[in-house]
């Protein structure tokens, strides 16, 4: 048997609370190619909660990497993800396919923020 759980046996880590510090944690271990852009989107999030006295920012980014790490976290559901991805960015695809595989990622994504817990 594999190491590597299978959809069926969950998710590779559990669901991490939506706070900046654990997002980061839970990115450095699933997709840790991704974390300089968490690091630079999150950021950008301060200065503009700073500079606008909200909140909004922070929390468009924890929900965005929230979205994200719920993701990535089933490797199935990412795979899928990343190739509809793939697919409607293909300048070379049939254009019905392309938007059926952009609707797709949007359909992943709002799934995947639907479930997220935001206390």
């Amino acid at each position: 048997m594999s190491g590597q759980p299978t959809e069926t046996d969950g998710p590779i880590i559990p669901m991490p609370s939506l706070t900046p510090d654990a997002l980061r944690e839970a990115v450095a271990h699933i997709v840790p190619s991704r974390l300089p852009e968490l690091n630079r989107h999150l950021a950008r999030a301060a200065t503009n909660a700073q500079r606008t006295s909200s909140l909004g920012p922070l929390r468009a980014f924890t929900l965005h990497w929230g979205a994200i790490v719920n993701i990535e976290r089933w490797p199935q559901r990412a795979a899928r993800f990343r190739a509809c991805q793939e697919r409607a960015a293909c300048p070379l695809a049939d254009p019905e396919e392309a938007r059926s595989a952009a609707a797709e990622v949007g359909r992943i994504l709002r799934a995947a923020s639907e479930e997220l817990d935001p206390e």
